[in-house]
């Protein structure tokens, strides 16, 4: 039994309890009794609203349910469209657009208003992941070309044991290619470059003909460190991003180059989400606690963890701000050397044991997990709140606390968001719309009905992002009934697909979110494949996105160079006008005609092959993910896929999977034998794919004891009965008893 100190009308878990007591209180100067009191008062008042909205999603469901039932099949524009919109309008699914849905957002860092870049997500409980996302703001290009495959291997390039200076030599033509387009010179080129030097604040470049030269435009060289007659590095900027030349003769790498250089720095990763949901297995008091405090020692600069590299123990913690000197050489320049932070809450739907609580029926309840978050990481903010301006460790210089929230269907969802966050900031004394909301464009609800959604929030968003995986997933349990959903692959080539993500950079333009808030799409979900992104995300900043997110440092330090290529500010500003010109209604009616059509086919006409080969992939990658989520409590790893490639894989791309499966058994199109076939065969793929992990437990040969296998099953058996078909109640089920046993 937990251990449990009773306050007000809440049972907190001890453990809990005593961390907010003596370690959140009395580092934001927070009374007691005023915390204690405020947080019971809202539980009090605001969890039964949390579960009245609930409700409500069930009650729509149903409808969809038995409109589904009695209109099978796809739904093509036209008057089948027009009867199934007014069949919406009439459960509550569609609500009218508001006339004022335009964002009043204030106090938003540069980073998420005014700059264009990368952004990271990753799980708060592990303490490295969160500092090397935390430091990624910078990061080598050098290191970033040379450890991956956006450089070829062909012509005797390949990475090897040891340094390759054939690779290296790629490596630096690469990057001074990159300055060619970021900061080109007057005349000539920096491929060659013999020296940089400052004179009279301008930048000198020696050229490799022995010629000298400077900048096509001086104003893009904004500082240096060291000597101005042979500076230790070269700061540029473009489309608001920088680029730190570093030169350094003394290195392997700059006592080859003619002009010293040893690497080109870029700044990436502007924002990072730290995130309490997805990308975590946290299923108890123990688990948020360990989550709540990594968020405060990242706050307060105490966050560190002891690492091994190359051999070499070290302790990694924050960086600190960037300084350079002025070109004039008077003054400095200082440039933010982390991240922007958000703390992504859980969402509306799960609650938490680490809290109980007593309704007005004397029935005791877990606490909804989404009001404990707003509760806790918005009191532990408020350590960054207290910082001078001037400390070298701050998060937010504008005052602002940054949460992302997810899973959130329609308006009235968002608006229950905007009042919990004004009643945490009443309790704790903070100004209004101090706690900055991001908007998680990921459920069909949300994105159909995306304006009124801003305009729910629309003093505090901040943040609106498309979710495709998850927005995938809700498409899918939407229409269970309608038929079976077609092949995953052919989703990604859907109509409500395409109009989705374009809806997003539309509807968030219109709701002037232009300099005040982030425009994002979703994840690159291949670390290993570099080359790939680099092809293929530019795609996101020339959809007016001006974040998208990335797998990991090394990623963002090469998503960067896309951000470099499109200057996002001023093609947002294009598309504003465009958007503008265009009959609102009008737009809008033809948006929904794409938007409401759902992934179902009218027959299952697939082979044999087809069908065993989407369940192969499927199962595989339940089991994969799973396995590591119920066993050892890991909600976010790279996971081989049934090729072998690794994938970052999350809880939305297992909603996916298993509502996939569930509906192709609930329309028949595979049998349970079937299924059970799979899966048994496929965990022993599974099991030799985690061949060298000392602490998996096979699933193979022991499918009637394995926790994990048997949480698989029910994600697909007891599939199509999951909310909204999320795996979150059944995980968190299995893993509560893993963790008892």
């Amino acid at each position: 039994m937990t251990e449990r100190t009773s306050t007000h009308n809440l049972r907190v878990a001890t453990s809990l309890y005593n961390f907010i007591e003596q370690q959140v209180l009395p580092a934001v100067g927070v009374k007691s009794d005023t915390f204690w009191k405020g947080f019971s008062d809202i539980v009090t008042d605001l969890a039964p609203k949390n579960i009245a909205l609930l409700a409500e999603r069930d009650r729509i469901q149903t409808e969809m349910d038995k409109w589904h039932t009695a209109n099978p099949g796809p739904v093509a524009e036209g008057q089948a469209m027009k009867a199934y919109r007014k069949f919406l309008s009439q459960i509550g699914y569609l609500v009218p657009e508001p006339k004022n849905a335009k964002a009043t957002t204030a106090n938003v860092d540069a980073e998420l208003a005014k700059l264009a870049g990368p952004q990271l997500v990753v799980p708060i409980l592990n303490a490295r992941y969160a500092l090397n996302a935390a430091n990624a703001r910078w990061g080598s290009l050098y290191d970033a070309l040379y450890g991956t495959d956006a450089i070829s291997e062909e012509g005797g390039c390949e990475k090897g044991s040891g340094y390759n200076p054939k690779r290296g030599a790629k490596v630096i033509d690469y990057c001074r290619h990159v300055l060619d387009r970021c900061a080109p010179l007057k005349t000539g080129s920096h491929v060659g470059s013999k020296g940089y030097a400052v004179k009279a604040g301008k930048l000198v470049v020696t050229l490799a003909s022995g010629k000298s030269t400077t900048l096509a435009e001086a104003k893009q060289f904004v500082g240096y460190t060291g000597d101005a007659k042979a500076p230790a590095s070269v700061l540029f900027v473009h489309n608001g991003l920088h680029l730190d030349l570093v030169i350094d003769k003394t290195t392997p790498i700059g006592k080859t180059d003619p002009a010293g250089v040893s690497d080109l720095m870029a700044e990436a990763a502007l924002s990072t989400i730290l995130d309490l949901e997805d990308s975590v297995a946290a299923v108890d008091a123990d688990d948020k606690v360990l989550a709540y405090r990594n968020w405060l020692g990242i706050l307060d600069g105490s966050l560190s963890e002891v690492m091994s590299k190359g051999g070499k123990t070290f302790t990694r913690t924050m960086n600190g701000d960037r300084h350079y000197t002025k070109p004039s050489g008077k003054g400095e320049v200082v440039l933010h050397g982390r991240s922007l932070l958000f703390v992504r809450n859980v969402g509306h739907l799960m609650t938490n044991p680490a809290i109980t609580w007593t309704d007005k029926a004397g029935q005791t309840r877990e606490i909804p997990e989404g009001i404990m978050d707003a509760m806790v990481t918005t009191t532990i903010a408020m350590v960054d709140l207290q910082k001078k301006k001037s400390h070298p460790l701050r998060n937010s210089r504008t005052g602002s606390v940054y949460i992302v929230k997810p899973k959130m269907h329609g308006p009235a969802e968002v608006a229950f968001a905007d009042e919990l966050f004004g009643r945490v900031e009443k309790v704790l004394g903070l100004k209004p719309s101090t706690v900055k909301l991001g908007i998680m464009d990921e459920e069909r609800r949300t994105s159909a009905n995306l304006k009124a959604c801003i305009a729910a929030a629309k003093s505090r968003v901040a943040f609106i992002n498309t979710g495709f995986l998850d927005r995938t997933g809700d498409e899918m349990h939407t229409c269970m009934l309608g038929g079976p959903v077609m092949r995953k692959g052919d989703i990604k080539n859907s109509t409500w697909l395409a109009a989705y993500e374009k809806n997003n950079v539309n509807v968030g333009l219109q709701c002037g979110l232009r300099g005040r808030a982030q425009i994002g799409k979703g994840m690159w979900a291949m670390p290993d494949l570099m080359a790939d992104m680099l092809k293929a995300k530019i795609a996101h900043p020339l959809a007016g996105a001006n974040t998208a997110w990335v797998p990991s440092p090394t990623g963002a330090t090469l998503h960067a160079m896309h951000y470099h290529q499109v200057n996002v500010a001023a093609l947002q500003k294009q598309m504003e006008k465009a958007v503008a010109k265009q009959d609102a209604k009008k737009l809008r009616e033809e948006t929904l005609d794409k938007l409401l059509q759902f992934p179902v086919v009218a027959q299952a006409d697939w082979t044999p092959e087809q069908k065993q080969q989407e369940l192969d992939n499927n199962a595989q990658g339940i089991l994969g993910y799973v396995v590591r989520w119920v066993d050892q409590g890991v909600g976010c790893s790279k996971v081989p896929d049934i090729h072998n490639v690794g994938l970052m894989e999350d809880r939305a791309t297992l909603r996916i999977s298993s509502q996939h499966m569930a509906n192709w058994l609930h329309h028949g199109v595979v049998s349970k034998k079937q299924v059970q076939e799979t899966f048994e065969r496929m965990a022993k793929v599974v099991d030799g794919q985690n061949a060298g992990d000392p602490f998996y437990k096979p699933m193979a040969g022991n499918f009637a004891k394995s926790a994990a296998y048997q949480a698989a099953c029910d994600l697909v058996f007891k599939g199509k009965a999951q909310p909204s078909g999320y795996t979150e109640p059944l995980l968190h089920a299995w893993r509560l008893k893993v963790k008892a046993a």
